[in-house]
């Protein structure tokens, strides 16, 4: 549930900045969203059925925008703080491999710290970002593993992007999943997260089982702010 100082209204009195009827989630599609806070920043919506929380589509930054958004970010391969904030998706996932598993970080950024990471651990792993590493080769073949690190937040189209990552893994393989889950940290409307002009998304456990489900995969909250899917083997 939303904590109380969120104001919720009803579906009926649910519109987008023009005043049309709210958008349809962008997950499941279900078109009874709750606006659940309208402030500078823009008008968020909740999914009654998985939970979801977006913003409206037509106040997404644009794409230029966003890429120079991206490229503030100094993350880098040398800073130990980085390595220690990849740590919380990285160790749940790796300890769950089998020897030798190969995998890819889909949406890795400029840096691609995490993959080479795993690589140095005994599982290759290659690093794909449409922005900044557009190797569409690497979309071509299937692994044991994916790892999504901040990146879903971003999704303008999150059930494609998680139907791509299906198609990515091998029956039996593991998808990693790591995005800030709402309504754990603050209030939606005081919480830092979503101040990030390109978070268009906000998920959490709610949103992570209805993921599961629809895809058939079995789902595991190990730590915090991460959730792992387990593709179910054919038969």
């Amino acid at each position: 549930m939303l904590p109380d100082s969120v104001e919720r209204m009803t579906n009926a009195e649910a519109r987008d900045a023009n005043g049309e009827p709210a958008p349809p989630c962008p997950l499941c599609g279900d078109r009874a969203p709750s606006r659940v806070l309208s402030d500078r920043l823009g008008d968020y919506f909740q999914c009654p059925r998985c939970a979801l929380i977006y913003l409206d589509p037509a106040q997404r930054i644009t794409t230029l925008n966003e890429v120079l958004r991206y490229l503030e970010h100094r993350n880098s391969a040398d800073d130990d703080r980085y390595l220690a904030f990849l740590a919380r998706l990285a160790d749940p996932v790796r300890v769950r491999l089998s020897a030798g598993a190969r995998g890819i970080d889909f949406g890795c950024g400029p840096v691609s710290a995490l993959g080479d990471l795993f690589t140095a651990s005994g599982f290759p792993t290659v690093s794909y970002d449409p922005l900044f590493r557009p190797d569409h080769g690497a979309l071509l073949h299937r692994y044991h593993f994916a790892l999504c690190s901040e990146v879903v937040e971003h999704a303008h189209d999150p059930r494609a992007l998680f139907a791509q990552l299906a198609g990515l893994v091998e029956p039996g393989g593991l998808i990693g999943v790591m995005t800030r889950f709402h309504g754990v940290e603050a209030p939606f409307a005081e919480w830092w997260y979503r101040r990030d002009p390109t978070h268009v998304c906000f998920y959490d456990a709610r949103t992570m089982a209805w993921i599961a489900g629809h895809f058939g995969w079995e789902l595991e909250l190990p730590v915090p702010n991460v959730a792992l899917f387990h593709v179910r083997r054919s038969g």
